[in-house]
């Protein structure tokens, strides 16, 4: 080993010693102890990242995943190494793993930089993970290929097909309505997510998977296989042999994730009518590699393409139906008249090759439609600025109540999540179906960042009959909500955003169609309130601190300055 190339395989990285001979023959001595001799070390090193965690159930099948991914490391001649990075269960952690996303990125950067690998494989799934490995793929100097554990397959109840996590939240809607008892809501529970794998819905596991596939990240094919399926395993394996030939003949992330994948990404989430979370993500990566992008981007294309895709929380279907209709290629194919054809990503072809052999969508199917016959309108998302949102906000259109999209009225503020928890069911709250609930200090520097912003409709409500409300925050809500829920409106109150002076009683006005949302109260009134709003205070300690001293706005990414392409100098830096 002492003799071999000190820039690849296990010389890569060599340990600092002060003697770059003797850190070789040290790491050769104890991978000789691992049971690896010359021939192995001669082969190009492929790193695997593991995610298992019993605290992240959708990653249940990962080490499945990562046997077969080894399998097709050996098989071109590679070496695997699987190491451990963190794993963002989204439903297991407190208050939310959009606090931890940039831990994650942070971690994975480090960790490939740090350790030898000429190559390496990317393995998330549940929401978090696969934003994060993107933020750490936009900035490594070996190639990287994403995987993922794919979706779990739907379950039923009384004969009703079902899937996490939309009907599980439309289940609990009925319930705190009184429309189901306590037996029953149990029986549903028990009946939402029967397989290892990631929520079957488009929410934004679902919704990176695909964009991960759309930027070029991801082997075609690979976004929609479901978890327990042998389809998934054969990717992971196909990922593994394309691993080992980019480690030979090196492609980097950065000459992949160019204005081009970023422009075709949008067109496939507008099409999905995905999750809002992915906007936050592709911001944060774009701003990695520098590639200039931002919420009028994501607003001049979802004007312009049309819902493709059938899926609920936008539509009543599930992933394994946009499998078997053909996934994201023949999605690609639909709308290859808006795409960027020369595009290359990890498969090393061009897009245009790729779709051209690619059929369009099937005429036996009705889950994935095309320009000239969409499944909806074009708008599935829409920014929004205004005096409450100067930075913008965003809105699901496809998952909000029409009659909603142009409404005017009395605000009911909360002033934190808890408060909101606390407040919302409370008989003697002076609301009704006009209200518009408001909830601030719930942005990246108040708290994180939570999936909070869908308030749940006040019980008093709910059980007589009504099923929405606007809703405005700076929380973010999950991909898999629906509602007319206005969300990261920019800047937060934390910072001194406008949230912060909306009063109980101001009039709020919401217009989707002027691309609007505002708070009708007079400026010199405005004025006299900013005098008594103060910051947040900083967490005492710990990662959270480093996160609130230095994370961007949601409309920038909610990435740590530092770690954005413009580094501490970034412009958004200061709140």
């Amino acid at each position: 080993m002492s003799t071999g190339d000190v820039g690849r395989g296990a010389s890569r990285n060599i340990t600092s010693y002060g003697d770059a001979g003797f850190s070789r023959y040290l790491r050769g001595a104890f991978l000789g102890a691992a049971g690896f001799d010359q021939e192995d070390l001669s082969r190009p090193i492929v790193g695997i990242t593991d995610l298992t965690s019993d605290f992240n159930p959708c990653h249940r099948a990962l080490p499945s995943i990562i046997e077969n991914v080894k399998r097709g490391v050996l098989q071109a001649g590679g070496l695997p190494f699987v190491f451990p990075t963190a794993s963002l269960g989204e439903s297991f952690m407190s208050p939310t793993t959009m606090l931890y996303r940039n831990m994650l990125a942070m971690e994975t950067e480090e960790l490939v930089r740090a350790q030898p690998m000429d190559a390496v494989v990317m393995l998330g799934g549940c929401d978090k993970t696969v934003p994060a490995q993107l933020m750490a793929a936009a900035v490594s100097d070996v190639p990287v290929v994403l995987d993922v554990v794919g979706a779990m397959t739907t379950g039923s109840w009384r004969g009703e097909r079902l899937g996490a996590c939309t009907d599980c939240r439309r289940y609990w809607a009925r319930f705190r309505s009184g429309e189901l008892d306590q037996t029953e809501i149990g029986e549903v529970e028990g009946s939402l997510a029967t397989t290892a794998g990631t929520c079957m819905v488009m929410g934004t596991a679902s919704t990176m998977a695909s964009l991960a596939e759309a930027l070029g990240m991801m082997l075609p094919g690979g976004a929609t296989p479901t978890s327990p399926s042998g389809a998934r395993l054969r990717h992971a394996t196909q990922t593994g042999r394309r691993a080992v030939e980019l480690a030979r003949d090196p492609v980097l992330p950065r000459e992949i994730l160019t204005p081009g994948a970023f422009e075709n990404a949008l067109h496939v989430l507008a099409a999905l009518g995905g999750s809002t979370n992915a906007i936050v993500h592709l911001l944060a990566v774009a701003r990695r590699v520098g590639v200039a992008f931002s919420l009028d981007d994501v607003d001049r294309v979802a004007r312009q393409t049309p819902l493709l895709v059938d899926l609920k929380p936008s539509g009543t279907r599930y992933m394994e139906d946009f499998h078997n209709a053909g996934g994201v290629p023949v999605l690609l194919r639909a709308l290859q008249d808006r795409l960027d054809l020369t595009h290359v990503g990890v498969s090393g072809r061009p897009l245009r090759d790729l779709v051209s052999r690619t059929d369009p969508p099937a005429a036996w199917q009705d889950v994935i439609g095309t320009l000239d016959r969409p499944v909806g309108a074009a708008g599935a998302l829409a920014v929004l600025r205004g005096s409450l949102a100067p930075d913008g906000a965003v809105l699901k259109v496809a998952a909000a109540s029409p009659r909603l999209l142009q409404h005017t009225g009395p605000a009911v503020v909360f002033d934190s999540p808890e408060d909101a928890a606390a407040r919302l069911d409370d008989p003697a709250l002076d609301i009704t179906a006009g209200h518009v609930l408001v909830l601030r200090n719930a942005g990246p520097v108040a708290c994180g960042m939570p999936e909070a912003g869908s308030l749940p409709i006040p019980r008093r409500l709910a059980a007589a009959g009504v099923k929405d409300m606007v809703r405005v925050s700076d929380a973010r809500m999950s991909g898999t909500s629906y509602g007319t829920v206005v969300l990261h409106c920019a800047p937060e109150a934390a910072v001194g955003g406008p949230l912060a002076l909306v009063r109980d009683g101001d009039l709020v006005c919401l217009y989707v169609a002027g691309r609007r949302i505002d708070l009708l109260v007079d400026e010199d009134e405005l004025a006299r309130r900013r005098g008594s709003v103060g910051r947040a205070s900083l967490p005492a300690r710990g990662w959270a601190r480093l996160y609130a001293e230095t994370v961007l706005q949601a409309n920038l990414g909610a990435d740590l300055a530092f770690l954005t392409a413009a580094g501490p100098d970034d412009p958004g830096a200061a709140g």
